[in-house]
This record gives structure tokens, sequence and C-alpha cells, in this order.
């Protein structure tokens, strides 16, 4: 018997615990809009407020971005022919028997690109005729 009373008064205090724990997040503020307030304000508003119709976008690049952007292709370029010349040089430290193994190499391997291009161009072909 003690241990029923114990339990309901248990059940009880949890209860109030929760009931005033979910409470506390449902306060209304009067100058707060709620979610469904927001909603209906934003059904109201017209298509042309939505979109900004009338606003230009800047067409011109800050100076900051050309600058970065002829940095970054001065980079590239430099990057690309340091690696020209490292193949340069690993190729001409090399036996002659060892340079044409690797001439060899380098025209199998763009015969295989080459077919492998053609052969993804052809299925993407396939693919346009057969969605069209």
């Amino acid at each position: 018997m003690k241990n029923l009373l114990a339990l309901k008064i248990l059940i009880l205090v949890l209860t109030v615990f929760f009931a005033i724990g979910s409470a506390n997040g449902q306060v209304i503020d009067p100058g707060n809009p709620s979610g469904r307030e927001k909603e209906l304000a934003l059904r109201r508003k017209g298509l042309n407020e939505k979109k900004g119709v009338g606003e230009k976008k800047r067409s011109t690049k800050p100076v900051s971005r050309k600058e970065q952007e002829a940095n970054e292709k001065k980079l590239k370029k430099e990057y690309a022919e340091s690696v020209k010349m490292n193949q340069k040089r690993a190729f001409d430290i090399q036996t002659p028997e060892v340079k044409a193994r690797m001439k060899q190499n380098q025209k199998e391997i763009t015969v295989r690109e080459k077919t492998r291009k053609k052969k993804n161009h052809s299925g993407t072909k396939k693919a346009e005729k057969k969605y069209d």
C-alpha cells in the first residue's frame, strides 16, 4: 500500500514538472508574430515584392577579386610549367631503353584516353536520343 501511494505521488510530481517545463517554452509575446501569422504575411505580399523586381545587380567585379583571379591564374600557369619541367627532367635522366618504353607508354595512354572519351560521348548521345 505504501509503494502504491509513493508511486502515485511520484507520477504526480513528474507530471507537474513536465507540464511546467513545456509551458515555459510557450510564452506568448504580443509583439512577436507566431509562425502562422508570418506565413499569412508572406502570402499577402505580392509576387513583385517577393522577387525584388527592379533591383539591379552590380556587373563589375571588385578590384580585389580581379587581382585574386589574376594571381590564381598566374599560380596555375607556374604550376603547369613546373610539372612540365619535372617530367622533362625525369625523362632526360633515364637510359635510352627506358626512354623508349616511356614514350610507348605515353602513346598508349593517349590512345586509351581517346577511346574512353569516344565511348563516353557516344553513350551520352544514346541517352540523349532515348530521353528526347
